[in-house]
This record gives C-alpha cells, structure tokens and sequence, in this order.
C-alpha cells in the first residue's frame, strides 16, 4: 500500500523529530557556551547571599542599633536630640543620612514628627512623605501630622484632604481627633455645612470620646453662625 504523503499525523511526527533534532546539534555546538552561562548564574547567586549575609543585614543589625538612643529621647519628648543627636549618639537625620531605610521606615516617622513638634513643618512633610507602614493607627498618625504640617503652613486644602485621609484608614477611636480637626480646617476655610456634617458623624459614632464630650460646643458655635 502506498504511503499516505498528506496524513497530518505523520507529518507532525516528523516535524517534532527534526525539532528534537535540531535542539541536540544546538547543544552539541555550544555545549561550552551553555556551561559557562550556568556556572556564572551560579556564581552570582552566590556573591548575592554571600552581600546579603556578610554586608547587608549587619549594616541593618547596625542600622537599627543606632536608633535606641534616638528614640529614647523622642520618648523623653526632647526632639532636638531626637532629631540631631547629642554628639555622641546619632539622631534621626544622621541615622537617614547615613542608612536610610535600612534603619526601618519608622525613623522617617519619627523624624518627621521631630520637625514638627519644633515648627519645621516643610521639612517634617518631607519625611513624613517617605513613611509607610502596614500598621493602620501609624499610618493613620502619619496622614495626620502631615496634615499638621500643611496647617502650619496655612495650607488649609491640603491639611483638610490629609485629615480625612486619617480618618478614612480605620474606624477606630483616633478618627474623632482626624474629624475633628477636619472640621476646624472647614471652618477656616468658610465652609461651615461641611465643618458641621464631620462634628455630626463625630457625635453619632464617637460620644464616648474626648471629642464627642466635646462636639456639642462645635456644633452650637456654627448653628449660632448660621
């Protein structure tokens, strides 16, 4: 019987086994080639693991040491050290300058606050922008003392949309500070509706707060405007 030339199978059988074909010649001819590349691969993963365990995480380990000091004084309230050190222990601009992140992003945080509490609100902006964290009440804390700083500034819109930005990450107890706040923004900015619609949400979801103890006065003083 003759031999069916057209038969679909038979020519993918021969068209897979000249692939098969091709791919052996291939290795055979850079064979060298392929052997050098993997053992540069090799090589390079080690010198990875080899930066990793021998420079990086000691200059973290170090990195993160140097940060005690500096955070005892920010617990101390005293911010000027906190935020330049004392001359013998570094502070958070020197521990920034000198590792960065490496130190973990909490020193930006603390930094930024530093610059705030003595009335540097542009730079505390600046590094308060580098922050990020997944711990809401951080982040939330974060949004918020940007928003100091913007305030500060008399930078109303801004403070206001960074305001409820902090309110907005979690809905917990510090969201009345957030709102409250907000609200204060609004009233400089002359939008009394909006001011008391935040002192509203702050007296239906939050009365056992400080500032629901407080909100009635808000509320009264902008009806009164009104």
């Amino acid at each position: 019987m003759a031999k069916n030339v057209n038969n679909p199978k038979e020519e993918k059988i021969e068209t897979v086994g000249e692939a098969v074909s091709k791919t052996e010649v291939f290795f055979k001819k850079n064979g060298k080639l392929i052997g050098y590349i993997g053992a540069g691969a090799v090589i390079i993963a080690a010198i990875v693991v080899l930066v990793i365990q021998f420079y990086a995480k000691p200059l973290k380990d170090e990195a993160v040491g140097q940060t005690f000091v500096a955070e005892q004084y920010f617990r101390a309230e005293d911010y000027d050290k906190a935020l330049n050190g004392d001359g013998n222990s570094l502070g958070f601009i020197q521990i920034i300058d000198e590792y960065g992140a490496k130190a973990g992003k909490a020193v930006y945080l603390y930094a930024g606050i530093c610059e705030l509490q003595l009335g540097n609100a542009a730079d505390a902006i600046g590094y308060l922008s580098k922050y990020s964290s997944k711990d809401p009440v951080l982040s939330a804390r974060a949004l918020a003392c940007t928003a100091d700083a913007y305030s500060m500034l008399e930078d109303y819109e801004s403070a206001l949309k960074y305001y409820l930005q902090a309110a907005q990450v979690e809905d917990n107890i510090f969201s009345a500070t957030y709102l409250l706040k907000a609200g204060i923004v609004c009233e400089e900015l002359g939008r009394y509706d909006e001011a008391l619609s935040h002192y509203r949400v702050i007296k239906d979801r939050y009365p056992q707060t400080y500032e629901g103890f407080e909100i009635d006065k808000y509320i009264t003083r902008i009806e009164v405007k009104k």
